[in-house]
């Protein structure tokens, strides 16, 4: 049985929420979000409190409540406080710069690597080997953050790479240890 997903969310001050037939738009002080979830399922809202109810004990369906609960509850911390991924860049001469709508950076490859940032998510790179996403969807952020990471994973014999800060490499020892 899904605990999460019985657990009633409390509507904090400044969020509205406007629920349709399957969608929940939420509206807060740093924008608006929606998400259309499954006909089955009933989102009530009475005063500053909303309850998800799921249609039968099924367990998908019980996997859902939760996953439905989660997600509204995390827009509504998005469009109040926003969401925030740091990334560091480790390696001899390895930088990031942004420029508009481009993060490019120099990973050690014969060319630059260019990522162009998408619509509703803020990428700034507060010094050279630092990368900070920043945005209301959750989601999105953890998503472009391991895209950007993907460009060059973190490698366990020196520690070169794109990983989320104070994320723990472990090091192998090399061939000359053997």
């Amino acid at each position: 049985m899904s605990r999460i997903g019985k657990k009633p969310l409390e509507v904090p001050k400044g969020v509205t929420v406007t629920l349709g037939h399957g969608e929940v738009t939420v509206k807060g002080p740093k924008g608006t979000l929606n998400y259309k979830y499954d006909n089955r399922f009933k989102v009530e809202q009475k005063d500053n409190v909303i309850k998800v109810m799921r249609p039968t004990e099924d367990a998908g369906d019980m996997a859902k409540h939760g996953l439905i609960r989660s997600l509204i509850k995390n827009m509504m911390q998005g469009v109040l406080n926003g969401y925030k991924k740091e990334l560091e860049i480790r390696g001899v001469g390895f930088k990031a710069q942004v420029q508009g709508k481009k993060l490019t950076m120099q990973l050690g490859y014969s060319h630059p690597v260019v990522y162009m940032i998408p619509d509703g998510i803020t990428i700034s790179a507060p010094k050279a080997t630092q990368i900070v996403v920043e945005g209301i969807d959750k989601s999105k952020i953890g998503e472009v953050a391991a895209e950007i990471r993907e460009f060059y994973l973190p490698e366990p014999y020196k520690g070169k790479g794109i990983r989320y800060f104070q994320e723990y490499v472990r090091h192998k020892a090399g061939k000359t240890v053997a």
